[in-house]
């Protein structure tokens, strides 16, 4: 909501100075919500694919080839999701469930080393080339015309604006129609998101990573255990959080000069080592952020007095696809210039907020609503059937109301 879903336009540029309120709500949200709630996702993503290959290989078939074609459906529901913001990441999911498939004979070791590999930034070094990268913590101050400013903490993909050589005050690169929208989120935004991913920041890289974290986590079957397991939960917990401080502060320590990966990435110039350290940091420390609030609503659900009150997420969750989506086409909806987005885009991170909190709510409702009355969400079910190629159940079955018979 704080992105615009990734619409800009020449009015939502005519913002006024931010309230109280809108700074405690950006800073809430850049320290607790963004970029964790992504990574948590993609560590399911992994942990589920994990569940789908052993459920599969106790029945004695192997699942690889189903879940490619399930991977090429995801892809095609996600350049649908993509049609309405090109902020949707379900295609690049698609593409790293395919990388799952080929990584899945290896050891846990081998997975663990790739991870490693992957969280120190070791494909941006090889894109930066390492005669690039600068040993001294100095940078040129020659901005490029399409430079981004700083930007502090995790970056993410709604952190970037589209890159279009347009100037900001241009409105030629906002598209007017719905079909002149798709088109740009299709080709134009969705390349510089690419871009953007695996090329001036490590953020698809991250994704991978975490891919394959779920899948080994998944192996370990730590889940399986996690209910009998209390004290460990609560070790792990403290240790995330504490393991977060000392990261955050590290990179608070750091110096102080205006250093940023991103900045230097799109100049094209030469890397400061400081930076490279930075970013690595940055992602470690989402990673710890992201299982501190894992293991902290673990611990929370495992107290009796709170579960009930968790257990009304459920239905939510298990319509996890359909909600996605569905949030995406309201945020067109809201913020696009063929829908509200002279009206939305206007308004203060607070009330953006707020409205998101709406919003989740209404969906909650509706997703309690419809679990009752059906066994998957909309999508589910598409993507389930399409999965098999067969129809599946989709109506609960109601059942037999009980009959009282009074014998005279």
């Amino acid at each position: 909501m704080l992105d615009h879903f990734g619409y800009t336009s020449a009015s939502m540029l005519d913002e006024s100075s931010p309230s109280v309120w809108d700074i405690t709500i950006q800073w809430f949200t850049g320290k607790m919500i963004r970029g964790k709630f992504i990574s948590i996702f993609s560590f399911l993503f992994g942990l589920s694919f994990y569940i789908q290959m052993e459920r599969a290989s106790k029945k004695g078939i192997d699942f690889r080839g189903r879940f490619l074609w399930r991977m090429l459906l995801l892809f095609v529901i996600g350049l649908i999701g993509t049609s309405f913001t090109y902020l949707d990441i379900l295609t690049i999911y698609a593409v790293f469930g395919i990388v799952l498939v080929f990584l899945f004979p290896l050891r846990n070791w081998a997975l663990m080393l790739i991870v490693c590999l992957l969280l120190i930034g070791i494909p941006n070094l090889f894109l930066i080339g390492f005669d690039n990268i600068k040993f001294d913590n100095t940078i040129d101050e020659q901005p490029a015309a399409n430079a981004l400013p700083a930007i502090s903490g995790q970056l993410t993909v709604a952190d970037i604006p589209v890159v279009s050589g347009q100037p900001a005050d241009d409105n030629t690169f906002e598209s007017v129609t719905f079909l002149q929208s798709v088109k740009e989120n299709l080709t134009v935004k969705t390349f510089d998101k690419l871009k953007f991913q695996f090329r001036y920041s490590n953020t698809g890289y991250l994704i991978l990573a975490l891919f394959i974290m779920g899948f080994i986590v998944g192996r370990l079957r730590f889940f399986e255990q996690v209910h009998i397991r209390k004290k460990r939960n609560i070790v792990l917990f403290a240790v995330f959080l504490l393991t977060s401080f000392i990261i955050l502060l590290t990179v608070k320590l750091m110096p102080k000069e205006s250093i940023d990966l991103l900045k230097t990435r799109m100049e094209e110039g030469e890397v400061p080592l400081i930076a490279l350290v930075i970013s690595t940091l940055n992602n470690l420390s989402t990673i710890t952020l992201s299982g501190t609030l894992v293991m902290g609503f673990i611990t929370l659900y495992q107290i009796g007095s709170v579960r009930k009150y968790l257990n009304l997420l459920t239905p939510y969750g298990r319509m996890g696809l359909t909600n996605y989506e569905m949030q995406n086409v309201i945020g067109a909806i809201l913020f696009s210039a063929w829908g509200f987005g002279s009206v939305f885009g206007n308004k203060g991170a607070a009330e953006l907020f707020a409205l998101g909190l709406i919003i989740y709510t209404l969906q909650v409702i509706i997703s309690e609503y419809w679990m009752k009355r059906f066994l998957y969400g909309p999508l589910e079910w598409v993507w389930r059937s399409g999965t098999y190629l067969k129809g599946q159940p989709f109506r609960r079955k109601r059942k037999p109301q009980k009959v009282e018979v009074v014998m005279e």
